[in-house]
């Protein structure tokens, strides 16, 4: 399995750590590659556009907060990226919404962050039609509009 992972100078240590610590799988750093000011926009895009082509299976972003980076990444096509605060909600947003992306906080503890990266990638998409039509749903609008 291959993991895309990117951050801005506020998650660079987390990352880096991540990559570190979960050696079972093969990651793939889209950057920041220091603590060096940097926008998170420009790593949340790279990293949502190699999820949505595929180079990647998933997608790892942190940022200060985790709101930036996983706004920046909701605005690549295909992309469901959540922002999440538990290990909860790691589960259930690859249950329920088929998340290709987790997004959090840079000042999440590592242990925390290792079980949300782990809950979040190895945890399957129900493929219940309920959810399955939400997300059409969703599809859909990104093929029609682009606004």
């Amino acid at each position: 399995m291959k993991i895309g992972i990117a951050s801005d100078h506020r998650g660079y240590k987390l990352k880096q750590e991540i990559i570190k610590n979960l050696k079972k799988y093969d990651f793939v750093d889209y950057g920041t590659t220091s603590e060096e000011s940097v926008d998170y926009p420009d790593y949340g895009i790279e990293l949502a556009e190699n999820v949505a082509k595929k180079n990647v299976d998933y997608g790892v972003a942190i940022c200060g907060s985790g709101i930036g980076i996983s706004i920046a990444c909701n605005k690549v096509k295909k992309i469901r990226c959540a922002k999440v605060s538990s290990i909860e909600e790691a589960k259930i947003t690859r249950i329920d919404n088929d998340s290709n992306i987790i997004a959090f906080s840079s000042d999440l503890p590592l242990t925390d962050a290792l079980q949300y990266v782990t809950t979040f990638v190895e945890t399957n998409f129900s493929n219940l039609e309920r959810h399955k039509k939400r997300i059409d749903k969703i599809t859909q609008y990104e093929e029609k509009n682009e606004c």
